[in-house]
């Protein structure tokens, strides 16, 4: 048997009563506990203290909610909800309605007292990471929301909702809260509750709703202003949610797949009651109801009592509705353009004064409430700015020279090369950026981009606020080179804000629709105020961009002297674009004190019909718009920042002026003008007899030869390692250019002068003091030198066989001196050259001896 020592004993965690220091733990738990409860219970005392009774669940009626322009003044938006509006008992609500109701917005409701316990773990989270309050209500804490508290996103507010829907739980049945929710919904604009929704979208009961008009309601609460058919900005938008409501349905067995199919299918098909709204600046009503939703929570505005003022300059609107539509008009069936869409902001702070997103609100043949001021559209060239923006901080100028030459540019793979032309199909060869920018040439901006890079565009457009565009690697490969020509979708009102970065000098601009929110009491919600902004653009850069695309002497190339885009001695900067299949048509121009963008297509994404920018399509509604603008400012050139010079330089390369070439004044940012002998456009020695070949060493060191003005164009193919670029432009010179200066020669010629000699030192009619000098010089022949004798006034010193060419000399007489050359080849040819000078005094010219005077001798 064993020892009883080594018996192994069981472990016993000790006593929590029993631990050292005489604490008693088990009467601290207790007592944490009961105090814990209390405090909980005192919580809830005080946030109950004045809440409203749950048995009068029964919403403010009476007030109006308002959307004004910037004045206060005018109304563009009077919600007003009916105090007599219809009650739905639960008993005429279709089955179908109540079931997707509670998929979508609230899946437990059966099974919660009121809230859902993951719901706090959501609530801190967005708290922590996107510092708001949202998340986390059940159907039961909408209805206290909608009926009984406010929107104000506060945590107090969220508390007292919590307790209050506790309070309701407890005090009527689940059916009778859900009858209370059904009646006090918002469903957009004056519809509150079901019964309201059934006739607004459909005519019709509530009781007669079939399943997929039911699916439709259901979804609409969470957000009315995003989701109404009859109110949104984007009419299909109540497509997607509603088919999640069916999936919802689905996946709560409250349909089966079929069902859910039929419904997906039909709705599209739906047709809708049409709304008899009365409002002004729909577009525009529109992007502020979903931005209220967004700040304060869907349904804010139906809550009654609502005050804002916005940032809309109506005289402003009403032009630009009324231009717009008067234009489209004009070319409707000739250019089949059945749309326009337009938008002017501030630059200075952010604020649209203007906003018109179709030519026709409650026009339903064009999907009239569709804003495609904020729809995805692609930009065309009116994106190009952005790559110039990009190449000038990275040193490139107004003036550098690219080749306007039809080139080949990798695409997708080796067998869909990118071939980019110009909107016209011309080649204009050696341009500056300028003229290319000015005149919105194709294949220079997609050299430029190639030059800059992808990326580093992309970043600056994310920089400026076009979110559509991220530097994303797989934006960067979706793009690729088409990004310089506008493949990359975006929005206008995106592109709008991020071009008023180069109207106002370089800072970021975020589009602002509402300056201050109200509630009945007059108590403020918030209040736009002037924020400092963030620098996304050197000033430098923005005043070349500025300065470029307000010179209508730059777009001449492409566009005539008095298009639309000319408004003479103002400064105004525009830039066009119209995409390659002709469906996008654009316009974008500012000044310091407004950016106006322009957009024209159809939205069922069909073609136009031969759109000219600055000649048709959305240039003429930019110009009128423009005029309106400029008609109410005063006309303010841009400033010149520091850091940035005008300088007369070579017309062609941009090189500073010589040579007598033609020349111009161009701005360069301190730093980037180019130095050194130019290496484009400069003289080159040729032949007296053959202007195309290359004069050599002898005939230039002997003055045999004739300068040539010649543009040496060599770009390097910075993509591939085929050396496209240089092809294109060879190409180009050989079959296309008739400017004979691209025709560089390459070949010597042949001459009898193959052998000259140069002296190097002393140079001719030149002062030496201190009686030592190095005599040197150059000798230059097609053979073989075989000597070079040296002679110093007039005597033989040294025949040389090789290099170097020096000899030194002391102790030189004062006076005048001379040193001659002469030198011989292997072809028996020889040249000869003599120089002048003086030791310790200046050169005088000799005075010739004089002639003795014969005698006179008869004539016989």
């Amino acid at each position: 048997m064993a020892d009883s020592r080594y018996r192994r004993k069981k472990f016993r965690f000790p006593s929590l009563t029993k631990l050292s220091l005489g604490i008693n733990w088990g009467k601290w738990l207790f007592g944490l506990v009961v105090t814990g409860s209390v405090l909980f219970a005192g919580l809830v005392f005080w946030f109950s203290r004045d809440l409203p009774d749950p048995n009068k669940v029964v919403r403010y009626t009476g007030f109006s909610s308002v959307i004004l322009d910037r004045t206060g003044k005018e109304v563009l938006y009077d919600l007003f909800v009916d105090q007599n509006r219809k009650f739905t008992p639960i008993s005429d609500v279709p089955v179908y309605l109540k079931n997707a109701t509670i998929s979508i917005e609230d899946k437990d409701f059966y099974k919660h007292v009121g809230f859902d316990p993951l719901a706090f773990i959501r609530i801190a989270k967005n708290l922590i990471v996107q510092q708001r309050l949202i998340g986390g209500s059940t159907l039961t804490q909408q209805l206290v929301k909608n009926v009984l508290l406010t929107n104000e996103r506060t945590i107090t507010r969220k508390v007292r909702e919590f307790v209050l829907a506790l309070r309701i739980e407890r005090r009527f049945t689940k059916d009778e809260i859900l009858q209370m929710y059904l009646n006090e919904a918002p469903y957009g604009g004056n519809a509150r509750g079901v019964a309201s929704a059934a006739q607004m979208y459909f005519g019709k009961d509530v009781r007669d709703l079939d399943l997929v008009e039911s699916v439709i309601i259901a979804g609409i609460p969470q957000a009315p202003s995003r989701y109404s058919p009859l109110l949104s900005s984007n009419s299909k938008a109540y497509v997607t949610r509603s088919r999640e409501v069916a999936r919802r349905m689905r996946e709560d067995d409250y349909i089966d797949a079929t069902m859910e199919k039929q419904v997906v299918d039909a709705l599209d098909k739906v047709e809708f009651k049409p709304s008899a709204t009365s409002l002004q600046a729909g577009h525009f009503v529109m992007h502020v109801r979903g931005q209220l939703d967004d700040l304060f929570g869907p349904g804010i505005m139906d809550a009654g009592g609502l005050k804002v003022t916005t940032t809309l300059d109506l005289p402003l609107q009403k032009a630009a509705e009324k231009i717009v539509a008067e234009e489209i008009a004009k070319v409707e069936k000739s250019l089949l353009i059945s749309n326009g869409a337009s938008v002017i902001i501030n630059p200075n702070n952010g604020e649209i004064l203007s906003m018109v997103g179709s030519r026709g609100y409650f026009d339903e043949d064009i999907d009239g409430q569709v804003n495609v001021v904020t729809r995805l559209r692609q930009p065309g060239s009116s994106i190009k700015p952005l790559v110039y923006a990009t190449a000038f901080a990275k040193g490139f100028t107004p003036a550098t020279m690219l080749m306007d030459v039809v080139t080949e540019f990798p695409g997708k793979d080796a067998a869909t090369p990118y071939n980019p032309r110009n909107y016209d199909g011309k080649e204009r060869g050696a341009v500056r950026l300028r003229e290319a920018l000015g005149s919105s040439l194709n294949v220079p901006a997609v050299k430029l981009l190639a030059l800059t890079g992808v990326r580093d565009v992309l970043a600056q457009g994310a920089k400026m606020g076009i979110d559509s565009l991220d530097p994303s690697t797989e934006t960067q490969l979706r793009l690729g080179l088409s990004m310089a020509l506008g493949g990359g979708e975006i929005r206008l009102l995106d592109l709008v804000a991020a071009y008023a970065a180069f109207a106002n000098g370089g800072m970021k601009v975020v589009p602002v629709a509402i300056l201050k929110v109200e509630d009945r009491n007059g108590k403020v919600l918030l209040e736009n105020r002037a924020i400092s902004s963030e620098r996304v653009l050197d000033e430098r850069v923005a005043f070349l961009i500025n300065n470029v695309l307000s010179d209508n002497t730059a777009r001449l190339l492409t566009f005539a002297p008095n298009s639309y885009l000319n408004l003479g001695s103002r400064a105004v900067a525009v830039k066009t674009g119209t995409t390659n299949d002709q469906k996008d048509n654009w316009t974008l121009g500012w000044t310091r004190d407004a950016v106006v963008g322009v957009w024209v297509g159809n939205n069922n994404n069909s073609q136009m019909r031969n759109v000219a920018s600055g000649v048709s399509g959305a240039a003429p509604i930019w110009r009128r718009e423009i005029l309106e603008v400029l008609s109410k400012t005063p006309d303010r050139p841009w400033d010149v920042p520091k850091g940035v010079s005008q300088v007369e330089v070579d017309k062609i390369s941009g090189f500073p002026v010589h040579d007598g070439f033609e020349s111009y004044k161009e701005w360069f940012i301190d730093g980037t003008l180019p130095s050194g002998e130019d290496p484009i456009h400069k003289m080159t020695p040729v032949c007296k007899s053959q202007s195309d070949k290359l004069a050599n060493a002898a005939q230039v060191a002997a003055g045999n030869f004739d300068w040539k003005e010649v543009i040496v164009a060599r770009e390097k193919d910075s993509l591939t390692d085929r050396d496209l670029w240089q092809k294109a432009i060879d190409g180009w010179i050989a079959t296309k250019s008739a400017d004979t200066r691209f025709r560089v020669p390459t070949e010597f010629c042949e001459g009898n002068s193959s052998i000259s000699v140069n002296i190097t030192n002393p140079t001719s009619h030149t002062r030496y003091d201190g009686g030592d000098l190095e005599v040197r010089f150059d000798v230059f022949s097609d053979k073989e030198v075989e000597w070079a004798d040296l002679y110093l006034d007039g005597t033989m010193e040294q025949r040389f066989g090789s290099l170097p060419h020096r000899k030194s000399f002391h102790g030189l007489m004062t006076g005048n001196h001379f040193v001659s050359v002469t030198v011989h080849n292997s072809d028996g040819q020889e040249a000869s050259q003599t120089t002048d000078f003086a030791i310790n005094q200046d050169w005088a010219e000799p005075t010739p001896e004089p002639i003795p005077t014969p005698p006179f001798s008869p004539t016989i």
